[in-house]
C-alpha cells in the first residue's frame, strides 16, 4: 500500500511540474502572438518539435528570448528576422520564399505536374494500342 501511495505521490508531482506556469502577457495580441510564434518556431535541439512542446534547455532560453521580444513592443516580422539571422531558415516551420527555398516551395506543384503528365501519356498510349480480334 505504501509503494502505491509514493507512486501516485511521485505521479502528481510530475504532472504539477508539467503545467505551464507563465504569467500571460499584457495584452492579448501580445498573447496570440507569442503563441503563434512558439506553434511556427522549431527547436534547434529537438528533432521536429516546436518551442511550445520541447523542454531542451535551448528551448526554455527560445521562450524567453521571444517572450521579452514581444513584450518589448516587436512585431511578428521583427522576431522572425531575428530568428533567420541568429539560426537561419530551418528555425521556422514555414520558411521564407528566397531563392535558396525556391525548390521547396515549387517543388510539389512541379512534381504534381509531371505525375499528370505521366498518367496522360499512359492513358493516351494505352487508348491508341490495338484491340486485339476475339476468334
Amino acid at each position: 500500500m505504501k509503494s502505491l501511495a509514493t507512486v501516485l505521490l511521485v505521479l502528481m508531482a510530475a504532472s504539477a511540474a508539467a503545467v505551464d506556469t507563465e504569467a500571460p502577457l499584457p495584452t492579448a495580441e501580445q498573447q496570440s502572438l507569442y503563441r503563434k510564434l512558439l506553434e511556427e518556431v522549431r527547436c534547434m535541439v529537438c528533432q521536429n518539435q516546436n518551442l511550445r512542446d520541447s523542454d531542451a534547455p535551448l528551448a526554455r532560453d527560445m521562450r524567453r528570448e521571444l517572450r521579452r521580444m514581444v513584450e518589448g513592443g516587436a512585431s511578428e516580422d521583427d522576431v522572425k528576422q531575428f530568428l533567420l539571422d541568429r539560426y537561419g531558415d530551418f528555425a521556422l516551420y514555414r520558411p521564407r520564399l528566397a531563392p535558396n527555398t525556391l525548390l521547396l516551395w515549387a517543388g510539389p506543384g512541379v512534381i504534381l505536374v509531371i505525375a499528370l503528365g505521366a498518367i496522360a501519356l499512359v492513358i493516351r498510349r494505352r487508348m491508341q494500342m490495338p484491340i486485339p480480334d476475339e476468334d
